[in-house]
């Protein structure tokens, strides 16, 4: 893809003649990596391992979204990487690497199998052994500090200074690392960092105290750089922990995922074939302990699945030929061959990967609001910094020792490391919890947005049922119901796979000349008699009794030639914790309403068993998004449930959506979560835990602004010295950290939920 230099379109070789870019394998591996969307465009996600805070998320986003040919630029800070979106495939990605270069942070294509390489676990060991350090050093220098504050004098403070520095020095060389570099790449690029003040205030203290140790000061602040860059890394290091264990989760999914299957070729040969080279059409052939490579269709053999990936439940499951089978699913008992529908990147577990590596990208309410104060924080800090300098030098008349280590002070109290975790650290811990009770979110706007929310709408079929409907009741006989069962056995129909379901426990009757009847039923011989279940009036054609009175009993029957004729009736099974669901958001303050295309009568029969109110029935999609907009208009916020291809426009409608994992790709992608357990009630457990995280960001902001509001005046005011203001501020930090770790508590149910046993089948309600 070659281009003129100067154009607008730079190829990979104009990518590297005129923007700098040298490392060519960069640029090819991450054009391989890009993913091409239906509208044209193409998705790019990049590595960056230099991203630690929020100025770092807004110095590469403000540099790349003005740039020529980029459609959006997004940071993950928790997962460290760029999700970059370019207008079309003919533009080389590698204008998008040299920027990034000169901004100071060096990116590679993302490899979802090396996330957890190395490299990484080398990083996260390198600020541990730092946080070590500095521990150590500032324990021992506090030792020597406390003698010369205890009444050391003369030769001995200065002997304990200098013993001191020579700690001091090495450690903040070593530890400050982290901090110095950041700082120093800022810089190189023009800009300014939360790192770029805390770098100064270490270094002039470090500064001062060995120009007072050296020339015979009476105080000196070793002790206050040490302890600062230890409580700096004790933040970071918890900012960390959490940011692996949110990682953890697409590292888990991502070791789950096979590399490649055996391919069986036209000609009937086997072939391996790397998991990126899978396309739909091709019939994959698993073994026994493999894991399925891309979504598909079985075509041949039987075995039992393991897809607690995918649903959380650990019993396995029966499939046989037409079953739709999921990425990552692990085969336990039979080979099977797969027809593949869909490649390995657009399979559900990667969409699952995706949703989970989004769950940071959202730009809420709270989230602009801390961007806003980590942009103007650098710039307002030194100028703060600068008044109270000279305002003392003023007041003292010309003291610029005092002075200095007032502005020094007031550099390290002002840290908005609190504000800056405020929002994030909560967002992360919540996008775990649910994560943990398969609940996936897609960014932490959602989160917000589900907390806003007041007015709950429901879709029944998919949603507040399963879809699958079941056999409520029988007249069929014990002579008969082998005979039925062998039928049911042999048909794909729902209604036939659930009087299978239904006769379970009796045996298989002998049967011949089976065949199915497009819109009829099954029939087959039994013993020179015909035999069908079907439809009541095809069915009752063959029987004594009247088809009306089968039809009574129900509309789904069972006839034998010169016989009876036996009815079945059919009704939807709720989804489990439906009703235990509505009464939980009912009691979260929420309205319910239950919106339908069915019928007034199945709808009105569902609304009343699970105690819903409000009901609309014979609702088109374009009706469904009235009634939000409606609802929006009244000054509601609306939590639309829906799984359905008909409900993806009303899930995109409303103030927030949710959706089951076995909603339509539509649907699913639509949504703002996604539950994959059967249980109902991940809905309020999910609203519970976005009511609790906005909470908790609430009072982060109020603990932060409670800090700068008296902190600074006193750091100002020269109450507080260097060693005072750097515990002052890395103890608002772990406050924050802490406060914001109470998501997390509880058990494997949120607290306020307990178990409850019911009809023999396990669900979750509120206490």
């Amino acid at each position: 893809m070659a281009g003129s230099c100067c154009g607008g379109d730079l190829g990979v070789d104009n990518a590297m003649c005129s923007t700098g870019v040298r490392d060519f394998t960069r640029v090819e591996e991450l054009m391989r990596a890009g993913h091409r969307e239906e509208d044209g465009t193409v998705r790019y996600v990049l590595s960056v391992p230099d991203i630690h805070c929020g100025a770092c998320i807004s110095a590469i986003e403000r540099g790349l979204n003005g740039l020529e040919g980029i459609v959006s630029a997004r940071v993950n800070l928790s997962l460290k990487r760029l999700t970059v979106i370019l207008d079309s495939a003919e533009r080389s990605p590698g204008f998008v690497i040299a920027k990034l270069d000169a901004l100071g942070y060096p990116a590679a294509a993302v490899d979802l199998g090396d996330l957890g390489n190395v490299e990484q676990k080398r990083k996260s060991d390198r600020l541990l052994k730092s946080l070590a350090v500095a521990g150590f050093a500032a324990g021992n220098i506090m030792l020597l500090s406390v003698s010369v504050w205890s009444g050391a004098t003369g030769a001995t403070r200065d002997l304990f200074h200098l013993i001191s520095g020579l700690i001091a020095i090495p450690v903040v060389a070593y530890s400050g690392q982290v901090f110095f570099s950041s700082a120093l790449n800022a810089l190189m690029a023009r800009r300014l960092n939360m790192d770029v003040p805390i770098s100064l205030a270490v270094i002039l203290a470090l500064g001062m105290s060995t120009y007072e140790s050296l020339t015979g000061g009476a105080e000196a602040y070793f002790d206050a750089a040490v302890t600062l860059l230890f409580f700096l890394l004790i933040g970071r290091y918890l900012d960390q922990v959490m940011r692996d264990h949110a990682r953890s989760a697409v590292l888990g999914l991502a070791r789950m995922t096979a590399r490649g299957g055996t391919v069986i070729g036209a000609d009937g040969k086997a072939a391996y074939v790397p998991v990126d080279e899978i396309v739909p059409g091709m019939v994959m052939r698993v073994a026994p302990g493999e894991r399925i490579p891309a979504d598909g269709r079985i075509v041949k053999g039987a075995s039992d699945l393991d897809r607690s990936l995918v649903t959380g439940e650990s019993a396995p499951v029966s499939v046989s030929p037409n079953t739709d089978v999921e990425a990552g699913t692990l085969n336990l008992t039979g080979p099977i061959d797969i027809s593949v529908t869909r490649k390995a990147d657009e399979s559900f577990i990667a969409e699952v990967m995706q949703m989970m590596e989004a769950a940071e990208n959202g730009r809420g309410r709270y989230v602009r609001i801390a961007d806003r104060a980590a942009r103007i924080y650098a710039p307002a800090v030194h100028l703060l910094s600068l008044f109270a300098f000279v305002a003392w030098m003023i007041v003292t008349k010309g003291d610029w020792h005092a002075s200095l280590y007032t502005a020094i002070s007031v550099l390290i109290i002002t840290c908005p490391c609190a504000l800056g975790l405020a929002v994030p650290v909560v967002h992360v811990i919540g996008a775990a919890r649910l994560f943990g009770q398969g609940i996936l979110m897609k960014d932490g706007s959602a989160l917000e947005r589900l907390a806003e929310a007041d007015f709950a709408i429901f879709d029944k079929t998919g949603t507040l049922t399963t879809g699958t409907p079941r056999i409520a009741a029988s007249s069929i006989s014990a002579d008969d119901a082998p005979a039925a069962r062998a039928l049911a056995l042999h048909s794909i129909h729902p209604a036939s796979r659930a009087i299978a379901a239904f006769l379970s426990d009796a045996d298989n009757a002998d049967i011949t000349d089976i065949h199915e009847v497009p819109g009829y039923g099954v029939e087959g011989m039994l013993d020179g008699r015909k035999i069908r279940l079907g439809r009541a009036e095809w069915a009752g054609q063959i029987a004594d009794v009247k088809a009306d009175e089968a039809l009574a009993r129900g509309g789904l029957s069972f006839a034998s030639e010169g016989g009876e004729i036996a009815g079945f009736t059919l009704s939807e099974t709720l989804r489990p914790g439906a009703a235990e669901a509505v009464g939980a958001l009912s009691g979260q303050g929420m309205t319910i309403e239950l919106l339908s295309g069915d019928s007034a009568a199945s709808v009105k029969a569902i609304a009343g068993t699970l105690g819903i109110a409000t009901v609309r029935a014979h609702a088109t999609p374009a009706s469904k998004i009235a009634r939000i907009k409606g609802l929006q208009a009244e000054g509601h916020r609306v939590l639309m449930v829906g799984d359905g291809l008909n409900d993806a426009p009303a899930l995109a409608t409303g103030h927030v959506s949710m959706a089951p994992a076995s909603a339509s790709d539509i649907g699913r992608m639509a949504a703002d979560f996604v539950f994959t357990r059967d249980t109902m009630m991940s809905v309020p457990f999910a609203r519970e835990v976005a009511l609790k995280a906005g909470r908790l960001v609430r009072q982060n902001f109020g603990l932060a602004i409670l800090y700068n509001c008296i902190a600074v005046p006193l750091a100002v005011a020269g109450f507080v010295t260097p060693l005072i203001a750097a515990l002052a501020m890395s103890g608002s930090s772990i406050v924050v950290v802490t406060n914001s770790m109470r998501l997390a508590r509880g058990g494997r149910l949120l607290p306020g939920f307990k178990r409850k046993e019911k009809a023999g089948q396990s669900t979750e309600a509120l206490a």
